[in-house]
Parts: C-alpha cells; sequence; structure tokens
C-alpha cells in the first residue's frame, strides 16, 4: 500500500509519523521543510505524485477541502481510495461523493484524538469511520492497519457522527474558547473539581481558532446545540440572581 498525504500540518504530520513504518508515504506540501518530511519517514513529492499513490489523504482545514478535492479530481487514478480526516462527516462525504469519479473509492474518517493526546501513542483511541464507496476487502485491509496500530474503530453514518460530535467535541471546545477568553487558570487553592474543569485548556488551547470556526460553520447541529447550551446557562445565571 502507498499513500499520498496532502498537507503536512499537525495531523499530517502525527499520521506520517505512526504509519511512515507500515505504508510508503509521500507527502505534498509546498509549505513543509523536505527535511522534516524524510525525517518522519516519509519522501516529498508534487502534488501529482502525492494523487498517485493507492491511498490519497487530504489532511487540510475543512473549509479548503472542496477546493483541494476539485483540484486533484483529475489526478486520481481509477481504483485509488481517498481518506478524509476532517472533524466533521456530512460535509466532506458529501463533496467527495460529488465530485470524486465513481471509479475512485471514498472512506470518511474523524481522528478522534490529535497530536497532544497521542503524543505517545495511538493504542486506545477511537477513530470514526463512515463507509462510504468501497468493497468489503479493501475496507477489511484498511481495519486491519488500523487496529494493528491499537486503533478503536468506531463506525456510523456521517449525519450520526455530525450529531453526535456537536455534543461531545463542539461543546468541549465551546466551553475551552470560553475558558480561555475569561482567563481561567490555576489560583493555588484549587479544587479536584476545578482541577479536571482546567484539563479542557490542554484539549483545545494548541487548537487554531480555524478549526473551532469550522467544526462549528460545517456542522448542522453546532449551532442549535451552542443556542441550547447558552440558554441553559442564563437561566442558571437568572435563578442564582435571584
Amino acid at each position: 500500500m502507498s499513500v499520498g498525504i496532502i498537507g503536512f500540518g499537525r495531523l499530517g504530520r502525527l499520521l506520517t509519523r505512526y504509519f511512515a513504518a507500515d505504508v510508503s508515504i509521500r507527502v505534498y506540501d509546498p509549505k513543509a521543510s523536505p527535511r522534516d518530511i524524510r525525517a518522519l519517514g516519509a519522501a516529498p513529492a508534487t502534488l501529482e505524485e502525492a494523487c498517485r499513490q493507492t491511498v490519497v489523504i487530504p489532511c487540510v482545514p475543512i473549509a479548503a477541502f472542496e477546493g483541494v478535492i476539485r483540484r486533484i479530481r483529475g489526478l486520481i487514478p481509477p481504483g485509488a481510495l481517498v481518506i478524509d480526516v476532517c472533524s466533521v462527516k456530512e460535509h466532506p462525504v458529501r463533496v467527495m461523493k460529488r465530485l470524486l469519479p465513481r471509479g475512485v473509492d471514498i472512506l470518511a474518517t474523524h481522528p478522534n484524538f490529535g497530536p497532544d493526546s497521542a503524543a505517545q501513542s495511538l493504542r486506545g483511541h477511537k477513530l470514526v469511520v463512515c463507509k462510504v464507496r468501497l468493497p468489503a476487502a479493501r475496507y477489511r485491509k484498511i481495519k486491519r492497519l488500523l487496529e494493528g496500530k491499537g486503533l478503536r474503530l468506531v463506525e456510523m453514518t456521517p449525519a450520526a457522527h455530525d450529531r453526535k460530535s456537536a455534543a461531545s467535541l463542539v461543546l468541549t471546545h465551546f466551553v475551552g474558547r470560553a475558558l480561555i477568553g475569561y482567563g481561567a487558570k490555576t489560583t493555588g487553592v484549587d479544587t479536584e473539581g476545578y482541577t479536571r474543569l482546567l484539563r479542557i485548556l490542554q484539549t483545545v488551547q494548541n487548537d487554531s481558532w480555524r478549526l473551532f470556526q469550522d467544526m462549528n460553520s460545517y456542522n448542522a447541529y453546532a449551532a442549535p446545540m451552542r443556542r441550547r447550551f447558552l440558554k441553559t446557562m442564563r437561566a442558571i445565571d437568572a435563578r442564582v440572581s435571584r
């Protein structure tokens, strides 16, 4: 199996680091240092070279995803597999089904981990998978590779993923961003509950605002979640202020 990774950001580097020993990886990112790519066991590549691999993984921001798929759809050979790694699922699945040729297989995924939480190992971390368009035998092969790294695969539909993600991942980042804006920090007399609350900062503070914006803008269930959460907070504030 050969893999072409488009984008060498935090997630692209993480995937390269963990899978370069198992598959041949070629990375396209004009902003990345070829030396850094080689240091993780991969080879720098042109966009055309990356797209000629048997598996192509665009590791790009959600907002840029459709533009990248439009750019590469004519470069991907029949029989290749495109795997997305966006933190929303309905949007990239619609884009890939609409734009990629019928002869190209599609697997949608969301790594429920990142460079911080998986700094030491992938073992025990969850990977959501949505089987969009690929033969069962090919999926089993991909599944064996991923589970061999200790990942726990969770199969669901794109809509189910986005609903659950709005109530978990997006809510966590929403609260975390509020804590950052509020200026939450250790006080020297922290309770165990407050210490646990501050751990949310470890989840969100290294992620970009663009990621936070995209996971809200491209998830149809995010805005209703925010409205419900804020309504609840206002109700609590009103009650305690009586």
